[in-house]
């Protein structure tokens, strides 16, 4: 089966083929700017060379039907569209109510707009990108697939706030975690590396990038992660705050004489990494060169995040009693030995130890752990594309 994955932003759309017996990717791409002046697309298939489109995109339909027209032109297509057996959707925030993938229907979609107030920014674009589907693919089977789904075997304690317990009665106010697509197939692939069983094993997860998590999966269960209500919360990001005393956003409000929205966009846009650094760069690469030249900034910028992803880890280790593999992967965990050395320097107190040459991995699978260490120590590039592909063909077959 072609299994055709959307992943809907709100200005942008990325797409994949997958074939689903081989899990092959046949085409993948992305529609940039929907909505505003500039929009393109993207997209490569399998053995030929980046094709680029500049067209007019002034909503998601538009962009579904180029998406359409790349797959199956005549000069450049991989596919007809009546060899597409299913599309699956990449949905940010699934609430209490998806513990698991399902089929959309008018149901789910229903139960997914009443948990969009908990992202506002995403899920509303993620429906857009059902109903232009459902319009353009008229009974092609469609599947839901949830960021948060993943984290949902957290235990109460670990996923309930300090506030009033009616407020999560009332608006289901707690901590439920993403990036679950992630650290659902890096956690099983670090199985599948060890050749051990998945139900055996005690594995942290980190999802290392411009946004930045960190799972804590015991016997094949997340027992915890970083982020919280929202993506804000957990690690110092790219732009983000992660951890920060809320009392913090009172306080700049009445000195900087700001409005909610005004600081809410200073902890989601203007602050972790890129604020540190003195606004120098939220892109680790741009911080890591830096640092080694002796930018005091830059070097403020990485510790800090490093020290942060240490922190968690060890608190990880406490909630599971042990830790057997502790895996790296996202953008900067896939490619940085540099973030990964200063943050696994740090893991003696577990008995863990760096290969410093195998380290020097980039973007593929890789045991990174010395020959002594007790916790091994993994680089798992993530494919969340092919876990959702996954998970819509375990349900349309």
């Amino acid at each position: 089966m072609k299994i055709l994955v959307i992943n809907c932003g709100s200005s942008s759309l990325k797409f994949q083929l997958i074939d689903s017996d081989s899990e092959q990717v046949i085409c993948k791409g992305l529609c940039e700017r929907i909505g505003i002046d500039g929009s393109q697309i993207v997209y490569t298939p399998q053995g030929k060379d980046k094709i680029t489109k500049v067209e007019p995109m002034p909503d998601h339909n538009r962009a579904i039907e180029l998406v359409i027209e790349a797959l199956t032109n005549s000069e450049n297509g991989v596919v007809s569209l009546d060899e597409i057996g299913a599309v699956g959707h990449r949905i940010v925030h699934g609430g209490e109510k998806f513990t698991k993938s399902v089929v959309i229907n008018e149901e789910v979609i229903k139960a997914i707009e009443e948990v969009s107030d908990l992202a506002p920014l995403h899920n509303p674009a993620n429906l857009i990108g059902i109903r232009a589907c459902q319009k353009a693919m008229p009974g092609v089977p469609m599947v839901a697939v949830f960021d948060t789904a993943f984290h949902q075997t957290m235990p109460e304690e670990a996923y309930l706030y300090g506030l009033p317990y009616s407020y999560y009665e009332k608006y289901g106010i707690r901590r439920y975690g993403f990036h679950g697509t992630s650290h659902s197939y890096v956690s099983k692939r670090a199985a599948e590396i060890l050749g051990k069983d998945y139900s055996e094993l005690k594995t942290i997860v980190c999802h290392l990038g411009n946004g930045a998590s960190v799972s804590a999966v015991n016997c094949g269960k997340c027992v915890d992660t970083s982020m919280g209500l929202t993506p804000l919360e957990g690690l110092i990001m790219g732009t983000r705050t992660g951890d920060i005393d809320p009392s913090v956003v009172e306080f700049i409000m009445k000195k900087e004489n700001s409005t909610v929205a005004d600081v809410t966009n200073l902890l989601n846009k203007k602050s972790g990494v890129f604020g540190l650094s003195n606004d120098l760069s939220s892109d680790f690469r741009d911080l890591e060169d830096a640092y080694v030249k002796g930018n005091e900034a830059a070097k403020r910028a990485v510790d800090t995040f490093c020290y942060r992803v240490v922190k968690y880890i060890g608190s990880y280790v406490a909630a599971m009693g042990g830790v057997d593999a502790i895996c790296f992967t996202a953008g900067v965990g896939e490619n940085s030995g540099f973030v990964r050395k200063i943050i696994c320097e740090r893991l003696g107190f577990i008995g863990a130890t760096l290969d410093v040459e195998a380290n020097k991995v980039r973007g593929k699978e890789q045991t990174i752990s010395g020959a002594d260490s007790k916790v091994t120590l993994l680089v798992v590039p993530t494919n969340e594309e092919l876990a959702i592909a996954r998970d819509t063909y375990a349900l349309c077959k």
